[in-house]
């Protein structure tokens, strides 16, 4: 019993670890996409600035999304 307890334990810490390295990315995508925007690399040719209040919703989504495939480690269930 203790054995198959050591095989779900390590199966979840896996399951753990690739939901780490999504949310790493994802928050590595945001940050790539949004931050040159929001310090105005497209003012110079289209004369585009973003509003303050993109930059709050893009932050608040990247915690959502975050936070929703983390979530979704509920749904594990251990391979036997």
């Amino acid at each position: 019993m203790a054995c198959g307890m050591v095989v779900i334990a390590i199966q979840l810490s896996q399951a753990t670890m690739r939901k780490i390295r999504q949310n790493l990315f994802w928050a590595f995508f945001y940050n790539v996409v949004l931050i040159p925007l929001a310090a105005g690399i497209l003012y110079p040719v289209p004369h585009v600035i973003f509003d303050i209040g993109y930059a709050a919703i893009a932050m608040a989504s990247s915690s959502v999304t975050a936070m929703a495939n983390a979530s979704l480690l509920r749904r594990f269930k251990p391979k036997l």
